[in-house]
């Protein structure tokens, strides 16, 4: 059996959990033996697996090691500096996982690269001394963002940024689904808990939304407000 050792501060602690339930699928059709440990100031998840799996494995523990620094270490990055005067609590969650959303993919494949050769997966430290790069660009951008945004700015910043997208995902009972109809929990990487469908979807990158039962008042105001007439409801929808 070999072993990968993944480590974060004991803050972050639910960033490890975030990685073993996403991989739950492959750690267990891989046969993996997974045990995590919190001591002090630091957090362990150690997955051991048989050699033939072990690059398989590894390389989807990097890809959402990538995805929670280019998402939640991005959103504490975005949220300690952007001012957004003018919007409510919602409307700026909003806003911060449109900004996050914009350049994820971008973001997530320069990460990948800069990690992928990495023994040493400790998520704090690969933030902290691997990516300057990155945090520079992030600066870049919260330069030119206006200090002040009104709600109907709000709305046409979002649909410009979703405009050319083509992807769908699918929301059923509250619950939002990948073109693969895997669940999406993008949001669990951050502290706020209002508007979650939303603002899952927003973070899945999509272009048009498929929407199965009813769903929040609030969320459904502002995915209509955002993809207008990207979004299709299935006949449970009116039910």
């Amino acid at each position: 059996m070999l072993n990968i050792n993944i480590t974060e501060t004991g803050a972050n602690k639910n960033n490890l959990y975030y990685i073993q339930s996403s991989l739950s699928e492959l750690l267990l059709n891989a046969r993996c033996v997974v045990n995590s440990e919190s001591e002090g100031a630091r957090a362990k998840l150690s997955i051991s697996c048989e050699e033939n799996y072990y690059q398989a494995v590894k390389d989807e523990i990097i890809d959402k090691i990538a995805e929670i620094i280019v998402i939640k270490y991005k959103y504490d990055f975005f949220k300690k500096r952007l001012t957004a005067y003018g919007l409510n609590e919602e409307e700026r969650e909003i806003l911060l996982c449109s900004l996050i959303s914009a350049d994820l993919i971008e973001d997530k494949k320069y990460t990948v690269a800069r990690i992928k050769c990495c023994n040493d997966l400790s998520i704090d430290g690969i933030y902290n001394f691997l990516l300057k790069p990155l945090k520079n660009k992030w600066i870049d951008i919260l330069e030119y963002m206006p200090p002040c945004f009104l709600p109907v700015q709000l709305i046409d910043f979002v649909s410009y940024l979703i405009e050319s997208k083509k992807t769908r995902v699918y929301i059923d009972e509250g619950k939002v689904y990948d073109g693969h109809f895997r669940r999406l929990k993008r949001t669990s990487l951050m502290d706020f808990d209002g508007v979650k469908i939303v603002r899952e979807v927003l973070l899945s990158n999509c272009g048009e939304i498929e929407i199965n039962g009813k769903i929040e008042e609030s969320d459904e105001k502002y995915l209509k407000n955002f993809y207008k007439d990207k979004i299709f409801f299935s006949e449970r929808y009116y039910s």
